[in-house]
């Protein structure tokens, strides 16, 4: 899709009455607010909750952020996920350079834009990489429940590692998190191994066949993809075609040793682990550049949207994007839909209360409060201050609707004595007046 301002004298200019009229975001990307919306419950504070977790959970496995431009040459992903893919083929966000020399595309995933980098970048020289991004992708779908045009991801990428231990990290690095957000319960580990490239080339001829003998019984799309990516017929959620899909050639079948050694003992690795799995032979991931292992997250907790988390192994795309040969293996969360799991299922923490809620009234006051404001910010502490010329009644109002552990009050009796009044908001505590040089200690020892 090539998109070209219009012209102000074209007739496909802005319309020039909309002046005073709401303009509503595009359908399917969506605002972060503060507070609940009616069809996006997900807040902003829980989102940044999560980030807070994501980058904690990282750092303890030893992966390093990498961000990349959500903007990347249409070349990459055409190269990388495949021209045939659904992606590629219909989903993209694709427009001209200014210019007109170059096509543009919004990234519809992370991993290729991460892999350009480290090789434009020669991050692989002589040491291999744990990386890990998080951000916007942009796909021109249907949105519905946890399916939007721009979603936001988490991936992680191990890139030089070639034995299945570094499979298994990934896979226990991911049911870690869903530990930690209390979800692990409601997620399901599917498991699969594609082979390498010569063990799928061999299994799709006989696919083919086996569905060209079908194809009266096939769906238009599976028709479709038979000829482009017969292994995603095997994926059709159609239920008039699951009894051919059922008899299909197997790509286990085709595996040789090598491949069946490395599924054999990840698959090991993950049973000493004590992670639970579920093999699914007809597990094959959308994307074109998956060897190996490929796994999923799955619940059924969210509707049609059942995949939580995905990956696997891609060894052959470093060299595919001018790179000397790699092994690579990653996985990519979809953070909309996990956090909808989160926020029905699990536990995520995000407390936006302040610690101290400062109010003021009278004469000089309002600057005596700016000042004990600062100085217990400079301190660690999270202070919201009031700002306005309410009653101290309708100040007290506003810091319980704050959740504020305590209240600080700064009024001009207070600022005679040179002392302030604090309030215990969640303890038994209640409300004592002390010395304004003892208010920092005071708050400390409340705190013990």
């Amino acid at each position: 899709m090539c998109y070209h301002p219009p012209f102000p004298n074209s007739a496909n200019a802005y319309p020039q009455n909309i002046m005073g009229q709401k303009i509503q975001a595009v359908k399917g990307m969506n605002d972060l607010l503060p507070v609940e919306q009616k069809d996006f419950k997900l807040t902003a504070a829980f989102w940044q909750a999560f980030e807070d977790k994501v980058a904690a959970w990282t750092r303890r496995f030893g992966y390093r952020q990498i961000r990349t431009p959500i903007v990347e040459q249409t070349g990459l992903f055409v190269r990388s996920i495949g021209e045939e893919t659904d992606v590629v083929g219909k989903e993209m966000y694709t427009f001209a350079d200014s210019n007109d020399t170059l096509s543009l595309s919004l990234r519809p995933e992370g991993t290729a834009s991460c892999l350009r980098a480290v090789v434009e970048h020669n991050l692989l020289y002589n040491a291999p990489q744990k990386l890990w991004y998080i951000g916007p992708m942009f796909r021109r779908e249907r949105p519905q429940k946890g399916r939007y045009r721009q979603f936001h991801q988490v991936g992680i990428e191990a890139l030089g590692f070639e034995g299945p231990d570094i499979d298994a990290e990934i896979i226990a690095m991911s049911a870690d998190l869903w530990r930690e957000l209390g979800i692990a319960e409601h997620l399901t580990l599917e498991l699969n191994s594609l082979g390498n490239r010569e063990e799928r080339a061999a299994h799709r001829e006989a696919l083919v066949g086996y569905l060209k003998a079908h194809e009266a019984q096939l769906d238009e799309d599976s028709r479709r993809r038979m000829h482009t990516n017969p292994l995603r017929v095997l994926d059709s959620k159609n239920p008039d075609l699951q009894d051919i899909c059922n008899g299909a050639p197997r790509l286990a079948d085709y595996l040789g040793e090598a491949s069946q050694q490395h599924y054999r003992e990840l698959k090991a690795l993950l049973d000493g682990l004590g992670i639970a799995y579920v093999e699914n032979p007809r597990l094959v991931r959308g994307l074109d550049y998956y060897n190996q292992t490929v796994f999923e997250w799955t619940t059924d907790k969210l509707g049609a949207q059942a995949t939580v988390c995905g990956g696997g192994r891609y060894d052959g795309l470093i060299e595919e994007l001018g790179g000397k040969p790699a092994a690579c293996v990653g996985f990519a969360m979809g953070i909309e839909r996990l956090l909808l799991l989160v926020r029905e299922y699990g536990s995520l923490p995000c407390d936006e209360a302040p610690d101290v809620f400062v109010m003021q009234q009278g004469e000089g006051s309002t600057l005596a409060a700016m000042r004990h404001a600062a100085a217990l910010r400079a301190e660690g502490w999270n202070v919201q201050q009031y700002c306005g010329g309410q009653s101290l009644k309708a100040q007290m109002k506003k810091a319980d609707a704050s959740g504020s552990r305590f209240a600080l009050i700064v009024a001009e009796s207070e600022l005679a004595a040179d002392s302030v009044t604090l309030k215990d908001m969640q303890g038994g505590r209640g409300q004592t007046t002390v010395p304004a040089g003892h208010l920092l200690s005071t708050l400390k020892e409340w705190t013990e």
